[in-house]
């Protein structure tokens, strides 16, 4: 559906996406994860024919995105970040601009927002101004523009931003059902987002791509990359000689502190050392008070790939901010025919054309 090729963008001396390379296969909710900064949006920028790239290539269903921009646009709707939709005018208005800027017939538009509307429930308040709408319907108003002229690829730019819980949720599962009709591409910088409705996963950092894979394969390189957690009655020296005894063991790391030793011991690539770890201590009759296994979760791969070691490492130390004093009020924050129906819509609803 998709093709990217050894895309680069530069601002003056700045690497914004340094030569990354990726496909988007059709059928599937894709996820563009990385911190604020990493390349995320500028990717879309470009995928979506907003921006020009430094160098490399974008093909949209075999459509180079530079030469042919008109046809590969119009296989893509995008919401950017700030939804581009006008407050004085109502849904239904606004829609039907939309479908007609896209080229999409008039008797044709009718029925299409229509469907649309009611896709994203935003039909019972279509004769309402936008301005006097909530932060989440106006982005669902945002999702329905991106949908009109039934592109075969959505593109949402960090969709849920600004937005309440309650909010979130009820746009994961628009998300979730657009991913049943069309080829869906969201960006965010929480890994709970993506996780949440992505089938896979492309992580950006510094401009470049460290991960390009299924949810599936990367919990399962998380899994097995296991460290045993132990905690033994006895002499630290016998605990330490029986564990340097065990086939698999990597490393080791020891403590003692009232006759108990705890000790952290990191097993081989592939190994489980869990059997052979106990097998050892039950036949020098050492009590074997605790072993359990620490997994590396998905936020641990997340945050090591995308900020490095070093980073990751400032990241998790990052001091609390200071409690504010009495009196101080801090600053507010900025509020971020040939026609196929998208689904089987009952027609009984009046049109209010």
């Amino acid at each position: 559906m998709i093709k990217v090729r050894n895309l680069t963008k530069k601002y003056g001396n700045h690497l914004a996406v340094n030569n990354i390379s990726f496909d988007i296969k059709p059928g599937k909710i894709y996820g563009l994860l990385g911190p604020n900064g990493a390349g995320k949006s500028t990717t879309m920028n470009i995928l979506t024919g907003c921006l020009a790239a430094t160098s490399g290539e974008v093909k949209v269903d075999g459509h180079d995105i530079f030469d042919e921009p008109l046809e590969a646009k119009r296989h893509i709707g995008y919401l950017p970040e700030q939804p581009p939709v006008y407050g004085e005018m109502t849904p239904r208005e606004y829609l039907m601009f939309v479908a007609e800027a896209k080229g999409v017939p008039f008797e044709k538009s009718l029925r299409h927002v229509k469907e649309v509307m009611q896709l994203t429930q935003i039909y019972d308040v279509r004769n309402r101004l936008i301005r006097n709408l909530s932060k989440g319907y106006r982005q669902r108003v945002g999702i329905a523009q991106a949908m009109i002229g039934e592109p075969d690829v959505i593109i949402l730019d960090e969709p849920t931003v600004g937005l309440d819980p309650a909010q979130i949720i009820e746009i994961r599962n628009l998300i979730r059902k657009l991913g049943r009709l069309k080829t869906v591409i969201i960006s965010s910088h929480i890994l709970a987002e993506i996780s949440a409705v992505c089938d896979h996963v492309i992580i950006i950092s510094h401009g470049n791509i460290v991960a390009n894979d299924t949810l599936e394969n990367l919990e399962a390189s998380a899994s097995r990359n296991n460290a045993l957690t132990l905690k033994i009655k006895g002499d630290k020296a016998r605990a330490e000689k029986l564990i340097s005894s065990v086939p698999g063991v990597a490393s080791a790391e020891y403590s003692e502190n009232g006759g108990v030793v705890s000790a952290l011991v990191i097993a081989e690539e592939g190994a489980d050392i869990r059997e052979a770890v106990f097998n050892a201590f039950a036949s020098a009759k050492m009590p074997l008070l605790d072993m359990h296994t620490n997994e590396t979760t998905l936020e641990d791969i997340f945050l090591g790939l995308a900020y490095g070691s070093d980073e990751r490492n400032a990241y998790i130390a990052e001091p609390e901010e200071e409690e504010e004093e009495i009196g101080e009020e801090k600053p507010k924050a900025k509020e971020e025919d040939d026609y196929k129906p998208l689904f089987s819509a009952s027609d009984d609803e009046e049109d209010d054309e």
